[in-house]
């Protein structure tokens, strides 16, 4: 749909200050329509830690002036202690920020250009708190849109998956520890920056640690898990994401479980927006946001509550591959979810006579017990948990999985002789037992092709302690039968004619998941496991589904001073049969022209790890990021963050160090020793 809409002109105000009730203020750029002198409009709360005057400004120039020609108080607010906010973060997703957020939300209908009606809107963090706040039910919130969000702070966040830690929560954790002890900008604070800037340094500590002492299913991740209470929402909600992201079943969980007005769309994007959206095609999301904001807050009939509750891309078959640029496939749609257009096809996992080698079929086939213990390197060929969609610069995807394969217990289905469409969470029932008392079992759902290569559809896992509740895990008794459901993440996917389904089962998956404390040996019941395929039926509607083409962005206003380079190195020490992974993201040194600050920041991760000894994980990240202004200061952040572990114990590891110029103005060193909790 094409965006016909008059535009107003636009002020940018680059600082405005919002009180908190507790005197704190916080800093929020602002774009102003023109028409805001004449009349009250509605305004639009984006409300994120990431520096809105440095860190996000290409980001929000891409859509907050957009709304706002269209006749919308457009406001992107850091969140206490951050950018060039007062008081300081300690965590991410406390009361106070939600506290804040419901000040703001006030403050902002008050004003004399506002008339009263207030969206929230975000992506990652700003579309979790947009969620978080909705529950809270500000009186002048009137509707969000959720973006690459959760609904579950434990079991779908970068620190836990099924029960089982992952290494996100070192990469997310790490990134947090260093960004957020960025000083405030001295040419908007005034004097007062250095002492701001102190009182941030000395309220860091290592919040991946603190993650990793909730290894439950607890009160501290209920808070903020508006699952916990899904009907606290009371206003409509939209919740996009993409497939390659890490968080898209939080929208098929809102669709069905939300009782407000509520519509999903689901592109084969990254962590990124659907108009800037890699792999592509990418979609005019803003247009479709605008008709959501015409809506809700405007009371226009731009046919937007006529569209199916969800519309989604299913995607071809296609060859692996560490990114791609367009993803084949089209988009298709559904008018409710859970959809009736959508049937559970069981297929039995089979013995076929072969070591590490099983069948799919419509019958369960005889009983026969199949066992597998996978080398702890096994996932190297997974990707990154959340691709951010980085482009040609960077290699997030899953490789060909022949490799993981290899090391893992497959079952193969015969060749299609027709394409089989799914879309929906496929589902794993296994009767298995373990020889170890912590176990993990990872499931992976491949497209096989003709030729032999073998694409990654979706994947899921379960530490086996937690089959019954994240809250109250269980040992598992040595050799005894359990039966497990384990659901993979949702896909829309088209397995095309000829190709073949494939079931991978192994019992790690490094470096996405951290490793059980022993390495266990699984045994499957061939003849009595089974899986669920949530097939579905091309409809004539499906053609119907058309978005515009992505907004036109506006010529970015930066100097590259010097580029960026991502990269993802596997190795490995061919005497002692150690494996190294090393990533790298350097995002350059550039200028913003209006501005004038200079930003720097690099990423380096790595991984270590020896096949046959889960003790060996290791997992470090070094950050140094970079502030300055061509009026003359400078500041810098250097940390360095790690987890080691033993078979009883997670070691935590963290060092952070702050320089005004070459001067050093703060070091500290943590360590902790975290005892396993069935992890």
């Amino acid at each position: 749909m094409s965006d016909a809409s008059p535009r107003s002109a636009v002020r940018h105000i680059e600082t405005m200050w919002i009180p908190m009730s507790d005197g704190t203020r916080l800093a929020a750029r602002v774009w102003m329509p023109e028409e805001a002198e004449r009349q009250k409009l509605p305004a639009i709360l984006e409300y994120i830690p990431y520096r809105r005057r440095d860190g996000t400004r290409d980001w929000d120039d891409l859509s907050h002036p957009y709304l706002a020609a269209h006749g919308y108080v457009c406001v992107r607010l850091d969140i206490r202690g951050t950018g060039d906010s007062e008081g300081v973060i300690r965590d991410e997703y406390l009361k106070q920020e939600q506290d804040d957020a419901v000040d703001a939300i006030a403050w902002l209908a008050q004003q004399p250009w506002c008339n009263g009606n207030v969206g929230m809107m975000g992506i990652s963090w700003g579309g979790f708190n947009s969620l978080q706040v909705a529950a809270r039910r500000p009186p002048a919130l009137k509707a969000i849109i959720t973006y690459c969000s959760t609904d579950d702070r434990y079991a779908d966040d970068m620190h836990y998956m099924g029960g089982a830690h992952i290494t996100g929560n070192l990469e997310w954790g790490s990134t947090f520890f260093s960004i957020m002890g960025r000083s405030p900008d001295p040419l908007i604070v005034g004097e007062g920056w250095r002492r701001m800037w102190l009182e941030r340094l000395e309220a860091m500590t290592p919040v991946f640690g603190t993650w990793l002492t909730h290894q439950r299913r607890d009160e501290y991740w209920k808070h903020g898990s508006v699952g916990e209470d899904i009907g606290r929402i009371q206003c409509p909600v939209m919740a996009v994401g993409g497939w390659a992201d890490g968080y898209t079943n939080t929208v098929f969980r809102l669709l069905k479980t939300l009782k407000v007005p509520a519509q999903g769309i689901v592109g084969p994007w990254g962590h990124k927006y659907g108009h800037v959206g890699v792999p592509g095609p990418a979609i005019g999301y803003l247009t479709e946001s605008l008709r959501w904001w015409d809506h809700w807050l405007k009371g226009k009939d731009t046919g937007i509550m006529q569209e199916p509750m969800l519309r989604a891309y299913v995607q071809d078959s296609v060859a692996p591959a560490s990114h791609y640029e367009t993803r084949p496939g089209r988009w298709v749609s559904e008018p409710s979810w859970p959809s009736a257009n959508i049937v559970p096809q069981t297929l039995h996992l089979n013995d076929a006579g072969l070591r590490q080698n099983g069948t799919l079929g419509a019958a369960a086939g005889k009983p026969a017990p199949l066992a597998i213990a996978s080398p702890q390197t096994t996932g190297s060929a997974g990707g990154e948990w959340c691709p951010y969609g980085l482009g040609g610069l960077g290699p997030e995807l899953p490789l060909d999985q022949r490799g993981d394969d290899a090391n893992s217990l497959v079952f193969d289905g015969e060749p299609l002789a027709a394409p089989l469409e799914i879309l929906g969470a496929p589902v794993v029932t296994l009767t298995l037992a373990s020889d170890q008392p912590v176990a993990t079992a990872v499931l992976r759902l491949n497209d096989v092709a003709p030729d032999g290569q073998v694409t990654r559809v979706t994947y899921g896992l379960l530490n086996l302690t937690h089959r019954e509740s994240h809250a109250a895990p269980t040992p598992l008794a040595p050799g005894k039968s359990y039966q497990i459901r384990i659901p993979l993440n949702d896909i829309g996917h088209r397995f095309a004619a000829g190709h073949r389904v494939r079931v991978a089962i192994s019992t790690a998956y490094w470096p996405i998941l951290w490793p059980a404390p022993k390495a266990a040996t699984l045994t499957i019941a061939a003849g009595s496991s089974t899986l669920s395929l949530p097939v579905r039926r091309p409809q004539a509607s499906d053609a119907q589904v058309t978005f515009g083409p992505p907004e036109p962005l506006p010529q970015s206003d930066r100097t590259t001073l010097r580029p960026g380079n991502v990269y993802r190195h596997v190795t490995m020490d061919v005497a002692t049969g150690a494996q190294f992974i090393e990533v790298l993201r350097d995002d350059g040194r550039s200028t913003h022209n209006g501005t004038g600050v200079t930003t720097e920041m690099v990423k380096h991760l790595r991984y270590r790890m020896h096949p046959a000894d889960p003790a060996t994980a290791y997992a470090e990240a070094d950050h140094d990021l970079t502030n300055r202004h061509d009026q003359g200061w400078e500041t810098r952040i250097k940390s360095h963050c790690a987890i080691a572990c033993t078979a009883a114990e997670f070691i935590v590891e963290a060092d952070l160090q702050a320089f005004e110029g070459e001067q050093r103005v703060f070091s500290r060193s943590w360590t902790q020793r975290i005892p396993r909790d069935l992890m």
